[in-house]
């Protein structure tokens, strides 16, 4: 898998991330896979320094599995 950056906005302990990623692999059958996307992703800095994911969306708005109901 490789990421790139294209964006990132970070404001306190909080970070807005737009990265384009690929992956390439064998599937279970054997075939080749290729997928890639641009992600937009929200992280939060926790006590320890260390960044973790509070939002992945690997597809950003070209969802390819329909439109997410917002929560209520």
């Amino acid at each position: 898998m490789e990421a790139v950056p294209r964006q990132v906005y970070v404001a306190a302990d909080i970070a807005l991330l737009i990265v384009d990623w690929s992956m390439r692999g064998t599937a279970r059958d054997g075939t080749e896979i290729a997928m890639s996307g641009t992600a937009t992703d929200v992280l939060r800095r926790g006590p320890d320094g260390r960044w973790r994911y509070v939002i992945d969306n690997p597809h950003g708005v070209d969802n390819p599995h329909g439109t997410a109901t917002p929560p209520s």
